[in-house]
């Protein structure tokens, strides 16, 4: 019964963790125009665009200079994020990230808001998108912090 319930939790968290991804996924999409595949060279023309577009400094009345600041906060983090999930990232990094998940230990690791930063011995530092603290609780809690970031 047990691991019933457990499964249960596992595939109910995945499931609202996939759910998140995919909103924040179509929001920055949506934000940089994007149908289909991120090509990264097409992604950085639409984010210069938009930085130049929404800089605080071109603003001189201070509630839309207030807000440039929060477009341009989510304009930057969209596009660390989308940057990070482009198929030519991914496949650029696989090995490297396979290497230091199965051969190093967690140095360390910071949790803020739905991002959880991962340190490993060997240095490399990994960005873990869409972590609540709920799933942040059970890294922590888990009898081995590596096995669980190897799952």
């Amino acid at each position: 019964m047990k691991e019933t319930v457990n499964h249960f939790f596992y595939q109910y968290f995945c499931t609202q963790f996939l759910n998140l991804k995919m909103k924040r996924i179509k929001e920055y999409k949506k934000l940089f125009k994007i149908d289909g595949t991120i090509n990264l060279k097409e992604l950085k023309t639409t984010y210069r665009s938009l930085v130049k577009e929404y800089h605080p400094d071109k603003f001189l009345d201070e509630d839309k200079k207030l807000e440039a600041e929060e477009i341009s906060t989510k304009i930057i983090d969209g596009y660390h994020f989308l940057v990070s999930i482009a198929p030519e990232t991914k496949e650029a990094n696989l090995d490297a990230y396979k290497k230091t998940i199965t051969e190093f230990q967690v140095a360390d690791w910071r949790h803020k808001s739905m991002l959880l930063e991962v340190t490993f011995t060997d240095g490399n530092t990994y960005e873990y998108f869409g972590v609540n603290k709920i799933l942040f609780g059970k890294f922590i809690n888990a009898k081995s912090v590596n096995n669980f970031g190897k799952r």
